[in-house]
């Protein structure tokens, strides 16, 4: 995986921070957000500069070391607790004054910047040890050449609280830190749990130095360096570089000094302690966000809300209605002429649930119009908002708390509005109330016709009746002759009028039948398609007051889990 620069590692944490606000707690956002405003500001100012802060507790010889490194008296050493109270600045190299102003620092000295070799090609000569054992200190010490800004801190346990806070502030913008210890203090607590500890992970950038080592035998400076680098890797700190000086002697100030040349001439330590603070804020937020939640949790559940919603809605009842409807409406089409009117008295299911299309009011706004739907039964009610609890659950299992909350809270505004939603959903759903196949027409015409057949039968049998009543000449009747002989039968005569008669009433009647078998299978091919329509429906409304409120919550996390994973990588 490709390293990211530090302004796309910034952006990502500003988007984490972005996605978590409102979500996780306002401390944690609010380092962040202090994290993501230093990386900017300090970005804005010079990158010639590398800032080192020389942070130590009250005695531990800081402002010595200072002037140890630097080769001059810079910093005067007191007896008086606090020594220092505002920061000193050593700078080596033009052009810090802004990010000396930045770094609120008044207290300045421009140090001459030292030649890189001397004539014969050989650098400049260290600091030496003097005949009585002093440490004597150059105008020009060797190694340090230009861009190296050397802060004297106030100390981090001074008895005043403003000189604690001066401090606290300039570890938290210096670029690298040089942790001053004595063999007193060097184990204790507050250092290693209130300043050590929150840096755990950004080794690259902190150094120790264990102060007055000339104290010290041999053997005692070895078993306290090697104590001194246990408690640094236990505080996460572990690769940092630990160092036995002394300011009084001059023991181990070359190679301190060399790291901070070094350092200033590599001009990588800002960037790396401001990706250090980022990485380690984005992974405090990538644990708070907790595991990604399944998608497929999301799925399985989605088919058991849409379910208990349809149960809410009635859809059942729906269902079963646009059946008898339209097998009432097949009957009243191509039933037989002389009893379909009785089917008129029986009330439509549809419109009962006013779910049948009134032509009088086709000119009404669709979210106007409401059904006449009976009350949704408590125990239905009680078991959607269940099923969309349990959506939530499973949605949600192993996001965190925050999130899950947020969740929940969007989606009891959803169980709010659900009933509404639900009855319009049903009220706007195509239920094909209105639709006629064309095979109802055609057997309500054949009907007619062989319901008026057996009417001209009828009358041509009653004319012919009332003729030989009154004894006057005899109609004509044809009749209609069936040669059955080669059947064994005889010969059938059936006298016209009588075919119609009984043939129109015979077929009329079976027709009917016939009818109400296809009129029973359209219907609940109807009924299916109406299901089909009413559960789409249900769902837009699951997928519009449940699903999506609840998804962009889970998108939000999914977001902030990747900003912040990118950020801490």
């Amino acid at each position: 995986m490709s390293r990211i620069d530090l302004a796309a590692r910034t952006a990502a944490l500003e988007n984490a921070v972005t996605e978590a606000t409102g979500r996780l707690e306002r401390d944690l956002l609010d380092d962040a957000r202090a994290v993501v405003a230093r990386a900017r500001e300090r970005g804005g100012l010079s990158a010639e500069h590398t800032v080192v802060a020389l942070a130590g507790a009250t005695g531990s010889g800081k402002s010595s070391v200072l002037n140890a490194v630097a080769g001059d008296d810079i910093a005067a050493p007191g007896v008086r607790r606090p020594t220092t109270s505002h920061a000193l600045a050593a700078v080596w190299g033009d052009g810090a004054d802004p990010l000396l102003d930045w770094l609120e620092v008044r207290r300045r000295h421009e140090m001459p910047v030292a030649p890189v070799a001397d004539g014969a090609g050989s650098p400049n000569p260290g600091p030496a040890t003097g005949a009585r054992g002093l440490f004597r200190r150059h105008r020009t010490p060797a190694g340090i050449t230009t861009g190296l800004v050397l802060l004297d801190l106030p100390d981090h346990d001074s008895v005043v609280t403003e000189h604690r806070v001066r401090a606290e502030r300039l570890v938290e913008r210096a670029d690298l830190l040089v942790w001053v210890v004595d063999p007193q203090k060097y184990a204790d607590a507050a250092l290693h749990e209130r300043y050590l500890r929150p840096l755990a992970g950004r080794s690259d950038v902190v150094v120790v130095a264990l102060n007055q080592v000339d104290r010290l035998s041999d053997g005692e400076v070895d078993a306290m360096l090697a104590d001194l680098r246990r408690l640094v890797a236990a505080d996460g700190l572990d690769g940092a570089r630990v160092l036995p000086v002394s300011a009084r002697t001059g023991q181990g100030i070359d190679h301190l000094r060399g790291l901070l040349a070094d350092a200033a001439q590599r001009r990588e330590a800002a960037t790396a302690r401001l990706a250090g603070d980022e990485r380690a804020v984005a992974r405090r937020i990538l644990d708070a966000c907790g595991t990604a939640p399944s998608e497929r949790a999301g799925e399985r559940a989605k088919g058991a809300l849409t379910a208990a919603l349809e149960d809410a809605a009635g859809v059942p009842t729906v269902v079963d209605a646009v059946r008898r409807s339209a097998v009432r409406d097949a009957r009243a089409a191509t039933g037989w002429p002389v009893t379909r009117w009785l089917g008129r008295f029986r009330p439509d299911p549809l419109r009962r649930l006013g779910l049948r299309p009134d032509p009088a009011r086709s000119g009404e706004r669709p979210d106007l119009v409401r059904t006449s739907m009976p009350k949704t039964r408590p125990a239905v009610r009680a078991a959607s908002a269940s099923a969309v609890r349990q959506y939530v659950d499973r949605v949600t299992e192993g996001a965190p708390d925050p999130w899950v909350i947020a969740a929940r809270h969007r989606a009891q505004d959803g169980i709010d509005r659900l009933p509404d939603a639900l009855d319009a959903a049903v009220a706007g759903t195509q239920l094909e109330a209105a639709r006629r196949p064309v095979w109802w027409r055609v057997v309500g015409v054949l009907q007619w016709l062989l319901l008026a057949a057996a009417v001209v039968g009828l009358l041509w049998l009653a004319a012919s009746a009332a003729v030989a009543y009154f004894r006057l000449p005899p109609l004509l009747v044809p009749e209609l002759t069936v040669d059955l002989t080669d059947r064994g039968g005889g010969v059938l005569e059936v006298a016209w009028p009588t075919l119609l008669a009984l043939g129109g009433l015979a077929a009329g009647l079976l027709l009917a039948l016939v009818a109400r078998l296809f009129a029973a299978v359209g219907a609940r091919r109807r009924a299916t398609r109406a299901r089909r329509r009413l559960r789409e429906a249900v769902a837009d409304v699951a997928d519009r007051l449940v699903r999506l409120p609840v998804g962009e919550e889970m998108v939000a996390l999914a977001r902030c889990r990747t900003a912040a994973a990118i950020a801490a990588s």
